[in-house]
């Protein structure tokens, strides 16, 4: 009674993911093209990483109410200003963005910053252990870095899906990953959340938890096709994709239960991080199940058996006349 309580999927199920496939394109192609287009109009909303701005450390007396001193900030007319705790509560880190008006002008908002807080806190309550400033060049690297580490880490899971399956594998894995990396980095650019270098450590742990979906479904496949080698091949990818069903729903619902437990409660900071797990897991599962396997079927993993079946009797027919 327990064991079918928790089965969240019945036994020998059989939905056509593949009759479906028309609709998922549809999805994606909304996705994809929907991305494009506030990529080209919107662009992202770079965070101080990238786009260079002031660091500045403090210590106080005792843990402060984080949301009414980003209150306090924010209205200061600098631009957004994060705040994170640094080790612990009493302990934080305060970042803004570089300040049109060159050196003079960042030097004005860290004084107007220390003016808010010296206020707030009391004077000689705020203990300022450290002011840095990120200029815009080191933001320029950070964002060719970020880039870079996208790209050669989408290439070593294609070369490592390559070696172990066939190329038609690889080559869907590579579909799969790059419908997921523009459909995140699309939903920042719509929404204007910072992208930030946690967004970037999102966006590589979702290709991580994408490819790892899609490689259990192509083990699945490889399985099925070697059981039923005259089975077609729209019939071999529902199979799989079923048999696989119960697992995406125990992995990926307890995953999503944990990502918004921590986009509810884990605050502003790590919010765009957050955001871009749970869109992830979201498109991730959609593009192994809708992007990675029917590609295999266009990629002709296995010939379509009616056609070779009717070249086969058309050679019988012509060797028969001769």
């Amino acid at each position: 009674m327990i064991i079918q309580f928790l089965q969240l999927v019945p036994p020998n199920t059989k939905i056509d993911f593949f009759g479906h496939r028309f609709y998922a394109f549809i999805a994606s192609i909304i996705i994809l093209g929907g991305s494009a287009l506030s990529l080209s109009i919107n662009g992202l909303n770079f965070g101080i990483d990238f786009t260079g701005g002031t660091v500045i450390e403090i210590k106080t007396e005792a843990a402060p109410d984080l949301p009414d001193l980003r209150r306090s900030l924010n209205v200061l007319e600098l631009g957004e200003v994060s705040i994170q705790e640094f080790g612990t509560p009493d302990n934080l880190l305060i970042r803004m963005r570089q300040q049109e008006g060159g050196p003079e002008a960042q030097k004005a908002a860290i004084a107007l910053v220390q003016t808010t807080l010296d206020e707030k806190f009391g004077a000689g309550k705020v203990d300022y252990r450290r002011t840095e400033f990120v200029g815009p060049q080191v933001g320029k690297e950070l964002k060719l870095a970020g880039l870079l580490a996208v790209l050669i880490a989408m290439t070593g899971i294609m070369g490592y899906i390559w070696v172990r399956f066939n190329w038609q594998y690889g080559v869907g894995a590579m579909l799969a990953l790059l419908h997921d990396v523009v459909g995140i980095v699309g939903l920042f650019s719509l929404t204007q959340m910072h992208f930030d270098l946690s967004t970037v450590a999102a966006i590589l742990l979702v290709a991580g938890y994408s490819i790892n979906e899609t490689i259990i479904i192509f083990d699945r496949l490889r399985e099925t096709l070697r059981k039923y080698k005259k089975m077609p091949m729209p019939e071999v990818i529902n199979i799989s994709i079923n048999s696989t069903l119960p697992r995406t729903l125990m992995t990926s619902g307890s995953t999503l239960l944990a990502v918004f437990a921590l986009w509810l409660f884990g605050g502003e900071v790590i919010r765009s991080f957050v955001s871009a797990l749970f869109l992830g897991i979201l498109i991730g599962t959609h593009s192994s199940y809708f992007v990675s396997a029917p590609s295999l079927y266009y990629l002709k993993l296995r010939p379509d058996r009616s056609k070779t079946s009717a070249q086969e009797d058309d050679g019988d027919e012509r060797a028969a006349e001769a």
